[in-house]
């Protein structure tokens, strides 16, 4: 349980973070880009560790994790602008 509330926390920083490195108007808010990044913060976390790149507590977890929210909050915002 307590990994669940720590990777939605993990993630709303995470999306907080990749909102600011990426400004503009998303369709969906706050609540979508939390989800994004906790999408992109396990997704990038996941890939990271079973490459071998790093361990999960390590900075670069941090650093992909955003990279990673980055990448699919850029992936949103083009699939959202194609179906508007």
């Amino acid at each position: 349980m307590f990994t669940l509330i720590s990777w939605i926390v993990f993630g709303l920083i995470v999306g907080v973070v990749a909102k600011l490195l990426m400004p503009g108007q998303d369709p969906g808010g706050i609540v979508v880009t939390t989800i994004l990044g906790i999408a992109g913060g396990w997704l990038a976390g996941f890939v990271g560790r079973a490459a071998g790149w790093y361990a999960p507590g390590q900075p670069a977890g941090w650093l992909m994790s955003i990279a990673g929210a980055l990448v699919i909050l850029f992936l949103y915002r083009r699939f959202k602008k194609v179906q508007s």
